[in-house]
């Protein structure tokens, strides 16, 4: 399976412009399709739909099924709340195969629970594939960070690069990049306004301009 698996150190830390900014940069590069494979609190937050919007993406570029959960909690306690239990097996069953490049955006950070036993890590080991670190610029972020990338490391699952978000800190990105031994593919500010033409310019200029992420989808 060839893609990137997007978490964050923290949830609405901007997984989901990511997301939308990686299909801008890499459409054109190789067959991409983003999944959301859980999402909480569903009624107030729709990242597939932003996705959708903010990605330009066309309907054969997302795949909107998956677990849907109406409270904005973690997914454990969201499922059992409706009455469920997420089966990562199962879901994994639900992925299609082929040769598409898949961009897959988490619920929260590494290690929220999933069910009783597992969490967000696992069901990054079920996917196989390499994480992308979605962090803040501002103060607590190196820690936040290099908490997240060692979890990944002690699991023996695959680091792809930290991608900061917020207002440019060059202090900051250093110690991650030295600290992490991580590349930091870009430091996104906050654009507004926010939408698919701002985001598509941004990222043809500011994103990976080495190309580094391109291994993992091609």
């Amino acid at each position: 399976m060839k893609g990137l698996f997007v978490t964050g150190t923290d949830t609405g830390v901007g997984k989901t412009v990511t997301s939308a900014v990686l299909m801008h940069r890499y459409r054109g590069l190789a067959p991409l399709r983003y999944w959301k494979p859980i999402q909480t609190g569903i009624e107030v937050d729709d990242d597939t739909a932003m996705v959708r919007r903010l990605g330009a993406c066309a309907e054969q570029e997302i795949l909107a099924e998956g677990v849907r959960l109406q409270k904005p909690v973690s997914p454990h306690l969201a499922a059992r709340w409706a009455g469920r239990r997420i089966d990562l097996a199962e879901l994994r069953g639900t992925l299609p195969s082929g040769d598409t490049a898949w961009i897959v955006e988490g619920a929260g950070g590494l290690l929220v629970p999933i069910n009783e036993s597992q969490t967000m890590a696992d069901w990054i080991a079920c996917l196989a594939l390499p994480v992308l670190v979605v962090a803040r610029t501002t103060l607590g972020t190196i820690n936040h960070t290099l908490l997240t990338l060692e979890a990944l490391r002690t699991r023996g699952l695959r680091i792809a690069g930290v991608m900061m978000i917020g207002e440019p800190n060059a202090d900051n990105r250093v110690a991650i990049e030295q600290y992490g031994n991580v590349p930091v593919i870009a430091e996104m500010p906050f654009l507004e306004p926010l939408d698919p033409g701002l985001l598509a310019a941004w990222s043809i200029t500011n994103l990976d301009p080495q190309g580094c992420l391109l291994e993992f989808l091609r």
